[in-house]
């Protein structure tokens, strides 16, 4: 899916991107009434912040990710440290907006406080706060500093800078290997999934599993070793809807259950959720049928699991 780059925001401007559109009407919701700000010519000037926010629309956008945002940035000129999304969650969820980086590891996001939004933009651009900072101190929603509970496994540190190839497109899920030191591990948690097809796909004729089988891409290559969670979204194609990734990680192989490290690439992407392996087919049917939301399967710190409850 081929869509329109960014504008190049002028020094010290941010921009709000709206990604969600009727009719080809940009649609915000009560956004702009709730971060406040005085117009200056095409500019919002939040507060006394003094952030200069500037409102960008075309339907050209509508339904862009985070994950997707890195890629439409104009190339040779200075890349933003970040962009402020107005999406789905915002306009009818009513959630706060989307913050995605763009520098530190570009698409991964977290979500602010509407009224906050001058407050954190200013001290993101004065080096206050580092994105990290954002993404450690989020809650199990992806709300910055927000009352929804801790999550149990909190975002790893940002790793040293490395580059991974796109991942496949697909409009299912995708299970990436990212560890292999157990090579006896590795094959049995895709014997539990059900078995790779000719395909390389997992779950998808498997009427054995318990409970919802993941249906999945398998990608086991190398080339993805170590891959993190915030570094996912960037990673994943637009051409396809791709409902979850999960990981495979270090943790898989070394805990009960065979864990998977699920990422969320809409509402919150880079978010995981670590979910027992059984669990992750169920998470992926109810995302697709908007049945039940990603950080519904985030695990609370010092609450057992609601999939833990007999």
């Amino acid at each position: 899916m081929s869509r329109p780059e960014l504008p190049q925001p002028a020094p010290g401007e941010v921009l709000l991107v709206c990604t969600c559109y009727e009719d080809g009407k940009a649609l915000y919701g009560g956004l702009l009434d709730e971060i406040g700000g005085r117009r200056d010519g095409d500019v919002l000037v939040l507060g006394d912040s003094g952030v200069r926010l500037r409102p960008v629309e075309d339907s050209g956008w509508d339904y862009l990710h985070g994950g997707n945002v890195p890629a439409l940035i104009p190339d040779g000129g200075p890349v933003p440290p970040v962009a402020v999304l107005v999406d789905i969650p915002v306009v009818h969820g009513g959630d706060g907006p989307l913050l995605v980086d763009l520098a530190a590891i570009p698409g991964r996001g977290v979500r602010v406080a509407p009224d906050r939004l001058g407050e954190i933009l200013a001290a993101l651009q004065s080096g206050a706060l580092a994105f990290d900072d954002l993404v450690r101190d989020m809650d199990r929603s992806g709300m910055y500093l927000g009352d929804g509970g801790r999550p149990a496994f909190p975002v790893p540190a940002a790793p040293p800078h490395r580059s991974f190839p796109a991942l496949p497109a697909t409009d299912l899920a995708l299970l990436v290997r990212t560890s292999f030191d157990d090579e006896d591990g590795w094959r049995a948690l895709l014997d539990e999934l059900g078995g790779v097809d000719e395909d390389g796909h997992v779950g998808m004729d498997d009427d054995e599993v318990d409970d919802a089988p993941l249906e999945a891409l398998v990608v086991d290559d190398r080339a993805f070793e170590g891959l993190q969670p915030g570094e996912v979204p960037v990673l994943v194609p637009p051409e396809e809807h791709t409902t979850l990734v999960a990981l495979a990680d270090g943790r898989t192989f070394a805990e009960p259950g065979r864990p998977l490290t699920v990422v969320d690439l809409y509402d919150t992407p880079g978010q995981p959720a670590v979910l027992p392996c059984r669990m992750v087919g169920s998470l992926a049917c109810n995302l697709e049928i908007a049945n039940m939301d990603f950080h519904e399967y985030v695990a609370e710190e010092g609450v057992q699991p609601w999939w833990e409850c007999s």
